[in-house]
């Protein structure tokens, strides 16, 4: 049986991972896949690391660089992150022939179309399911089994810290703040939250499943992202009391007019199934004209289950490797060049909260303001705080477009009686 050669750059998080499950597994993915995979380099920042890891020095360099063309290497694991030296040492394995694996979804979701024309000329691979959802498969899915259905929509909970900290926030009525230090002192939470609390990290992953899923390139800077920050307990307690929950989703559609992906938070129905996915979980719905709703569930993140996917994608290309099978598995699929919608197209529900002056009139006057920007309102509940001399105004509207909601709310906010608009959620019935 030959040996498929393998060099690992990056030593971190899920490359220890990585590293722990060809120690448990090496044996078995002989029996079980028929491939003899053999580490060869590692390459890390810190040699102290890969002492740690118990990986012999003599294969170590701090030189990630020099993994990539190293003759004894068949492929290259990435796994340090971001977009500048991760990006050299993908495009400099994939230009000396080697096929990559990577966790990176930034680099994917930035750099994809750059990578796979580089995977494409030298007739090797590119692989990335933990780029997205961790150790849950849909990358190969959407590739693969679902290949033969229209997809008409992608909709995930694809943030396991963001996720956490509502299920805290609506199980517990946390706050804001009180959910975040808790995250971070669990260890979900980076000291910076920034990619995952404001969005971005969810919009690098519904770029990536919408360009699969529409077979249209869809790039990171495409996607609006809207985060958790401005969320209060309030919102929390009124979605619940409405029969909804909210969720930072990121949401891909194929539409008439292009593609509508975005990320926010939004109330769903409490029935619904991702409803239901609570702490650091992550689930992903799809809907396809075949098969109908199905949804992929797991553990997000995490050394183990994003090493997971890292480890099974190496296995997949060293298939073709031991079977001299010169062919890519899967190139790349985005050949087609669909529009991708501005949110200020969307038309959903709208679910409003803003504090204005507690005296006569207050109400029909916002209320008048929606109906000359063509919004319809559904629903609206009034609490008064006599002590503050304000009234809190929550109103749910009927299907508007975002558009006309913006306009609506630039002409409330600059009203005398209006002290602040303190939410916009958009209301998915999913």
């Amino acid at each position: 049986m030959r040996s498929v050669r393998v060099g690992l750059v990056g030593l971190g998080t899920v490359g220890s991972g990585v590293v722990e499950i060809f120690r448990r597994h090496q044996l078995d993915f002989r029996r079980r896949a028929g491939v003899n995979v053999e580490f060869t380099w590692f390459a890390d920042l810190s040699e102290e690391r890969a002492a740690e890891l118990g990986l012999p020095l003599a294969n170590f360099t701090t030189d990630g660089m020099s993994v990539t063309t190293h003759p004894e290497v068949d492929i290259v694991i990435e796994l340090i992150g971001g977009t500048g030296i991760a990006r050299e040492v993908v495009l400099s394995a994939l230009r000396a022939g080697k096929s990559v694996v990577t966790a990176n979804k930034a680099l994917i979701a930035t750099h994809g179309e750059e990578i796979m024309d580089a995977a494409e000329a030298s007739g090797v691979d590119i692989l990335f399911e933990a780029s997205v959802g961790g150790g849950i498969p849909i990358i190969g899915p959407l590739k693969h089994s679902l290949t033969s259905n229209e997809i008409t929509s992608v909709t995930g909970i694809v943030n396991g810290t963001t996720n956490y900290m509502l299920t805290r926030m609506q199980a517990d009525g946390l706050g804001y703040d009180e959910a975040l230090t808790e995250a971070q002192d669990l260890g979900f939470a980076e000291a910076d939250p920034t990619a995952d609390v404001d969005g971005l990290d969810a919009a690098a992953k519904i770029a990536i499943l919408a360009s699969i899923a529409f077979n249209s390139r869809v790039v990171m800077s495409q996607v609006p992202a809207e985060g958790i920050r401005a969320l209060e307990a309030a919102d929390v307690a009124y979605a619940e009391a409405m029969g909804y929950a909210i969720k930072l989703l990121a949401i891909a559609r194929r539409t008439e007019t292009g593609i509508d992906v975005r990320v926010h938070p939004t109330m769903i129905p409490e029935d619904h199934p991702l409803a239901s996915v609570n702490g650091v979980y992550n689930a992903v719905y799809v809907v396809g004209d075949a098969v109908g709703e199905t949804m992929f569930f797991g553990e997000g993140a995490g050394s183990l289950p994003a090493a997971s996917a890292v480890v099974g994608d190496v296995i997949e290309v060293a298939r073709r490797i031991q079977a001299d099978n010169c062919k890519p598995l899967v190139g790349c699929t985005c050949t087609e060049t669909l529009p991708v919608r501005g949110i200020s197209e969307l038309e959903t529900r709208y679910y409003l909260r803003m504090h204005v002056a507690d005296k006569p009139g207050v109400l029909a006057a916002t209320a008048k303001v929606f109906g000359d920007h063509g919004v319809s309102l559904a629903s609206v509940i009034q609490q008064s705080d006599s002590e503050a001399g304000l009234a809190e105004l929550v109103y749910v509207t009927h299907v508007a477009r975002e558009s006309a909601i913006r306009s609506a709310l630039d002409e409330i906010e600059g009203m005398d009686v209006v002290e602040r608009v303190a939410s916009l959620i958009r209301v998915e019935d999913l």
